[in-house]
């Protein structure tokens, strides 16, 4: 087992999950999208009616659920990959992702994916430099301009990222917060390669020292 961690926090449409998958193809370790998990959850809740404010039935599901994602996420051998970012989750995804209960469960499970894995884990979401892996090999946070994020995330919008950016800095559980040692990347205007080169640059440079 390897341990090894690049963990990638930053806001909605940074391109997080762009960068880590191209990061880990790049250096041949496994990819863990953790907003994805979180997304899974919200639909399956949707998909059986439990209201989102009941935390204990929300963390009851989360508890229950197997969630897999290679390469497409599945949520108890149903695929849901194409019903992640639909509207109704992306307006409804904010409240199970803090749920404390919900989180605990979600974070055993990170951690838990990336000790059994026999090489590296690049791991991206919210709280990973910060809550989930706080001794990352490598921790980075990504950003771009609210104008940026949009234009990637077409299916939200300014207004809707604007409000998950509130939600997701604000939040009692695990907000999304810049760690202080983690390697800040502007991604405004930038290519995906360029982007993952520094980041490769970033693991070099700590191996080397």
């Amino acid at each position: 087992m390897s341990g090894a961690v690049i963990a990638i926090d930053g806001p909605a449409g940074s391109g997080k999950s762009t960068v880590a998958r191209a990061v880990a193809n790049a250096l041949g370790w496994t990819f863990l999208d953790t907003g994805a998990m979180y997304r899974a959850v919200t639909v399956e809740a949707l998909a059986r009616g439990i209201e989102l404010s009941d935390e204990e039935a929300v963390a009851r599901l989360a508890d229950s659920l197997v969630i897999t994602n290679s390469p497409r996420v599945c949520v108890d051998g149903r695929d849901v990959q194409d019903d992640l970012r639909t509207e109704r989750v992306n307006l409804a995804v904010s409240t199970v992702a803090a749920n404390p209960a919900v989180r605990r469960v979600m974070v055993e499970r990170q951690r838990e994916f990336a000790q059994n894995q026999a090489v590296g884990t690049v791991v991206e979401g919210r709280d990973i430099t910060t809550v989930v892996f706080p001794h990352a090999t490598l921790k980075v946070y990504l950003t771009a301009s609210l104008e940026q994020r949009a234009m990637r995330r077409g299916e939200e919008g300014a207004h809707s990222l604007s409000r998950r950016d509130v939600a997701d800095t604000t939040r009692e559980a695990s907000p999304l917060r810049r760690a202080p040692d983690a390697h800040v990347i502007d991604t405004t205007s930038r290519p995906v390669d360029e982007v993952v080169q520094e980041i490769i640059e970033c693991l070099k440079n700590l191996n080397s020292i």
